[in-house]
């Protein structure tokens, strides 16, 4: 199975930062509401960001790596992949 640390940017443009082992079904959850708390009332959410893990315990400690970074670096890691910032 694999796991996956995602970012999201929320329709008020705050970063949400996330784990999973499905993706698709999870932005559909934080989409239509029932995914996390913090993305309920910000709605849009947009996939920016996704980093494929060894396992969930890889996953979380990524999860809590990206959380310690400044809004600006983690939009600096997600313009280094994605191009968006």
């Amino acid at each position: 199975m694999s796991w996956y640390c995602y970012l999201l940017r929320c329709a008020d443009e705050t970063l949400y930062c996330g784990i999973t082992n499905d993706l698709a079904k999870r932005l559909d959850a934080h989409n239509d509401g029932t995914g996390a708390k913090y993305t309920r009332n910000r709605t849009p959410v947009v996939l920016v960001y996704q980093e494929l893990c060894e396992d969930r315990s890889a996953a979380s400690k990524r999860e809590i790596a990206i959380k310690k970074l400044s809004r600006e670096k983690k939009l600096a890691l997600i313009a280094s992949r994605t191009g968006w910032n």
